[in-house]
């Protein structure tokens, strides 16, 4: 049967029209449909959705930093709700921890374990960044702010502390400026030019010197600034643009600040006297204030949605915070060789974010939404296709917990959360307990012990922290067990301590169930956040069954007993990484 053409120029309007409803789909809608024809198109087996226990979990490690309380998780799990899961990633979204979490996840990225958890300066960066989450500023300007800060702003005086940390000195070796050059390169445009100092990248064929030397133009003249008690970052006068070579080439060339792929910035020119805004106090050791300010220039053409570096970037580095792997990876090596894992993602991603105003709430919402965020960490066994690679999205990747995570976590976990974090630098002696009154009055154990004052948040964070953490300097992504980190659960006095029968912690609940089965629910559902197997409720009241021997009492073996279990599933692979 032959087509009018009137017929076709309907079925060309309406796919024209399926085409713009697609393109104005929410983003959730549009990750699902890159991530999943991907799948399709490569034959690849594809997860089912997550059940409600691992994603209630998911949700609040990545939302909160923490784990639901037992009541929050029985609640959401007997919830019949269809829209139960969008009700709790907006009711997450607008809790007091998201700043907080992402503000910690932020600090790792962005500073990558410079900063020690126990001094001033990472509570003044992470201030500022929870301030910044708090008031949903978009991330264009939080990054123009940590690239040019204005110390004489208290409110963004901590964005300072990206600049100002690099520009540290240690000992009589000089400031680093290529290695603060080549991680400006890295965490904001996704570029790791470090192997481009003093040549063209050799294997990487789009990094050139003359990128490297460009961005340095930049930040080459900064200095941290010694006339003033808090952090901040001076610049010396900049009137003419810097000389490079290549060392197989030798010939010099110049260049003024430059960011790749992006036209050269003209340095103006001042009449004698004229350059400066406030001139060089010599009584005040103020070096002055320039005119021309490179940095001020980087904050306004770096993070922009017309650089296609910055939004891609950024774009893959917060999917990375809540999926567990970039879309391009390592997070710094963005390349024509190292292409998106799923070409048509990042495009999605990049300019949703850039064209919603960098709106951080609002991108990771999105990412929550989608059925990629929500899909299973396995696949069923009856599988069909490929099996997945981690950057095909197919099945949700394993995600190491950061050391913050695995201390609010345990904290929660063991009912201690509350205690501790209240607890003032300073705490009270601790009260003799009778012993007729040992097993049942609250006590610190370690303090009893002799083995020191009970811990702070801010000490125990400093532990979990050298345990756990990365090495400074190095980007915190895979999931690497190491020695000092098993010894670590396995010795720890402050960890021990929440293992002991305290009034109201989980052990002290446990120890009240007289029904094994019921003391398997409500450990797991405390420690792991779902339901145990039937498998796991029998190796509970095995255990409890086999701990009453003769000898002590009774009650005390239990107890013991119940603090084992509780600590082999803290000490678990599950409970160490978001699945």
């Amino acid at each position: 049967m032959s087509r009018s053409p009137l017929h076709l120029t309907l079925c060309l309007l309406v796919a024209a029209l399926a085409l713009d409803v697609r393109a104005e789909a929410p983003l959730h809608e549009r990750i699902d449909a890159a991530v999943e024809s991907h799948a399709a198109a490569n034959k690849i087996a594809v997860a089912p959705p997550a059940d409600d226990a691992e994603f209630l979990r998911r949700l609040y490690l990545d939302l909160t930093g923490t784990l639901p309380t037992v009541d929050e998780a029985r609640a959401f799990l007997a919830d019949k709700d269809p829209a139960k899961r969008q009700k709790l990633i907006d009711k997450l979204l607008a809790d007091d921890r998201f700043p907080r979490r992402m503000a910690e996840a932020m600090t790792v990225m962005f500073m990558e374990r410079r900063l020690a958890p126990d001094k001033p300066e990472i509570e003044q960066f992470e201030s500022y960044l929870r301030g910044a989450l708090a008031a949903n500023k978009p991330a264009d300007q939080i990054v123009a702010e940590m690239l040019s800060p204005t110390p004489d702003d208290e409110a963004t005086r901590g964005a300072t502390i990206f600049l100002a940390k690099r520009l540290e000195n240690y000992g009589q070796n000089p400031v680093d400026y290529p290695m603060l050059t080549r991680d400006v390169g890295r965490m904001f445009l996704g570029v790791d030019l470090q192997c481009a100092q003093c040549h063209n990248h050799l294997t990487v064929r789009e990094y050139k010197q003359s990128d490297f030397q460009g961005l340095f133009a930049f930040v080459g003249h900064s200095y941290l600034r010694k006339d003033v008690s808090y952090p901040a970052v001076g610049e010396k006068l900049v009137d003419k643009k810097i000389e490079f070579a290549s060392v197989f080439a030798g010939e010099k060339r110049e260049i003024g600040p430059r960011l790749p792929a992006m036209e050269e910035v003209s340095i103006p020119v001042f009449d004698k006297g004229q350059e400066w805004q406030t001139p060089p106090d010599k009584a005040k050791k103020s070096l002055g204030v320039p005119k021309f300010s490179p940095l001020k220039v980087l904050s306004q053409q770096l993070p922009t949605a017309q650089n296609p570096l910055f939004k891609r970037n950024m774009a893959n580095r917060l999917w990375y915070l809540m999926v567990g792997r970039g879309v391009v990876h390592p997070l710094d090596l963005h390349h024509k060789d190292n292409p998106p894992s799923v070409a048509a993602l990042l495009d999605v991603l990049a300019e949703d974010f850039a064209s919603s105003g960098f709106d951080i709430k609002r991108y990771v919402r999105e990412i929550a939404l989608s059925r990629t965020y929500q899909r299973s960490s396995r696949l069923p066994e009856a599988a069909s296709g490929q099996m997945p690679q981690p950057g095909s999205f197919a099945v949700a990747p394993l995600k190491r917990l950061s050391p913050e995570q695995l201390l609010h976590a345990s904290l929660m976990a063991t009912g201690d959360w509350e205690k501790v974090s209240s607890r003032r630098a300073e705490p009270a002696a601790t009260k003799p307990v009778a012993a007729a009154d040992a097993d049942v009055e609250e006590t610190e154990s370690p303090a009893k012990k002799g083995q020191g004052k009970p811990l702070t948040l801010k000490e125990l964070r400093k532990k979990f922290v050298t345990a756990f953490a990365a090495p400074a300097g190095e980007p915190e992504i895979e999931f690497s067990p190491t020695v000092a980190a098993a010894l670590f659960v396995l010795n720890d006095d402050s960890t021990l301590e929440w293992l002991t029968r305290r009034d109201g912690n989980l052990i002290d609940r446990l120890a009240k169930i007289d029904d094994s089965a019921k003391v398997a629910e409500e450990l797991y559902l405390s420690v792991l956040t779902r339901m145990p197997t039937d498998e796991e409720r029998a190796d509970v009241a095995g255990h409890l069954t086999a701990k009453q021997e003769p000898g002590g009492s009774a009650a005390g073996n239990r107890d013991r007993a119940i603090g084992e279990l509780v600590w082999s599933l803290l000490a678990s692979t599950e409970f160490a990484v978001n699945h």
